[in-house]
């Protein structure tokens, strides 16, 4: 079976690459001075890029066993500032070691004994190495933090999604009660005064039942298919008020194929027939105007009535209302006005979304 090789994590190649910039910035150094030597570079570079990782590793897995990286700042620093002596140290003395032992081996007639060069070297070394291994630490660190962070807002972004969809599946299985109980009561009506229309209602009825049950999951339809559902729905209400409701629809073309919230507009519908129409012994007309208004859908619903208490509290728009807020985060608007004496005007403002 064919293996496969990992490549370097994301801590190694931090590791490789920073830490060799740091060495290839001394080995720069020691090319700007006089008697530089290609192979002397190349040890040095070598030994500070192990000096340089082992105790920078060495801490890492400290760190991780101790879970330094699951602390709060505050409570990280007493752990910090410490290690960051420590390490300077452990830089100081390996770095000191490394340049005495090449320095010695190669020109023992320039380097005088160990302590005397350790004397001459150590606070300067020290303070070099501190500056290095705060930067690292920090460094370390803030990564850690960040990714926390970003995994923590990630999480509750995932949180909110589960509790928006919770909710909005919570009032779409309120809503398909309400509408369908309504439309029954309707049939009922029917049944002994006119069988035909009974049965025509109840095909009507079977066409909203799929159209809602085998398209339920989804959080938003094609608004060509609202509209559908919505003519179906007018049949089958003027099946029972006869010629007292009529209606008008004027539908842009161009935006048949935006994405819209499931019976919003039905929503209005219903609406406007049984707090206008329904309350009036002529009946009137319901007019359904739906275009591009800048860059949402606009959907007007006018229907003559009179705006009560009752039309504006009902389970529906209230339903509605909650919905166009958990899809569309507040971007929706949704209003009932009345128009002169006689019309009630809903107008209902959703970003457009078109099908992918």
């Amino acid at each position: 079976m064919k293996s496969e090789t990992k490549g370097l994590s994301l801590y190694w190649k931090c590791q490789l690459i920073g830490w060799s910039l740091a060495s290839l910035y001394w080995t720069l150094m020691g090319a700007i001075g006089s008697n530089f030597s290609i192979l002397l570079a190349i040890v040095h570079f070598l030994g500070d890029l192990i000096i340089y990782i082992l105790p920078t590793h060495l801490f890492r897995a400290i760190s991780l066993r101790n879970n330094w990286g699951q602390l709060r700042p505050k409570q990280l620093l007493p752990i910090v500032i410490p290690a960051v002596i420590v390490l300077g140290l452990v830089f100081m003395t390996l770095t000191i070691c490394k340049n005495y032992w090449i320095g010695a081996s190669l020109h023992p007639q320039l380097y005088g004994s160990f302590a005397t060069n350790f004397k001459n070297s150590w606070i300067v070394t020290w303070m070099t190495g501190i500056r290095l291994m705060s930067i690292w630490i920090l460094a370390y660190y803030a990564y850690h933090f960040a990714q926390a962070e970003i995994k923590a807002n990630r999480e509750n972004a995932r949180l909110a999604l589960v509790a928006k969809n919770a909710q909005l599946e919570q009032l779409r299985a309120q809503l398909n009660p309400h509408f369908f109980f309504n439309s029954l009561n309707n049939i009922k009506g029917l049944v002994i005064e006119n069988p035909t229309g009974a049965r025509r209602a109840i095909d009507l009825l079977s066409e909203l039942l799929r159209s809602s049950l085998y398209g339920g999951d989804a959080a938003l339809i094609l608004l060509k298919q609202e509209i559908d559902l919505i003519r179906d729905y007018l049949e089958l209400e003027k099946m029972r008020l006869e010629d007292r409701l009529q209606w008008d629809i004027v539908v842009d073309e161009e935006m048949l194929e935006v994405l819209v919230l499931p019976l919003c507009i039905q929503t209005l519908v219903e609406n406007a027939i049984k707090h206008g129409i329904a309350q009036r012994k002529d009946g009137g007309t319901i007019v359904i105007r739906v275009g591009k208004a800048d860059d949402f859908l606009r959907v007007t619903v006018r229907n003559e009535g009179n705006l009560r208490d009752g039309q504006t509290r009902g389970l529906g728009l209230k339903n509605l209302k909650e919905r166009l807020d958990l899809q569309y985060n507040g971007k929706a608007d949704f209003s009932l006005t009345l128009i002169g004496d006689d019309f009630v005007l809903a107008t209902l403002l959703i970003p457009i979304y078109e099908k992918v």
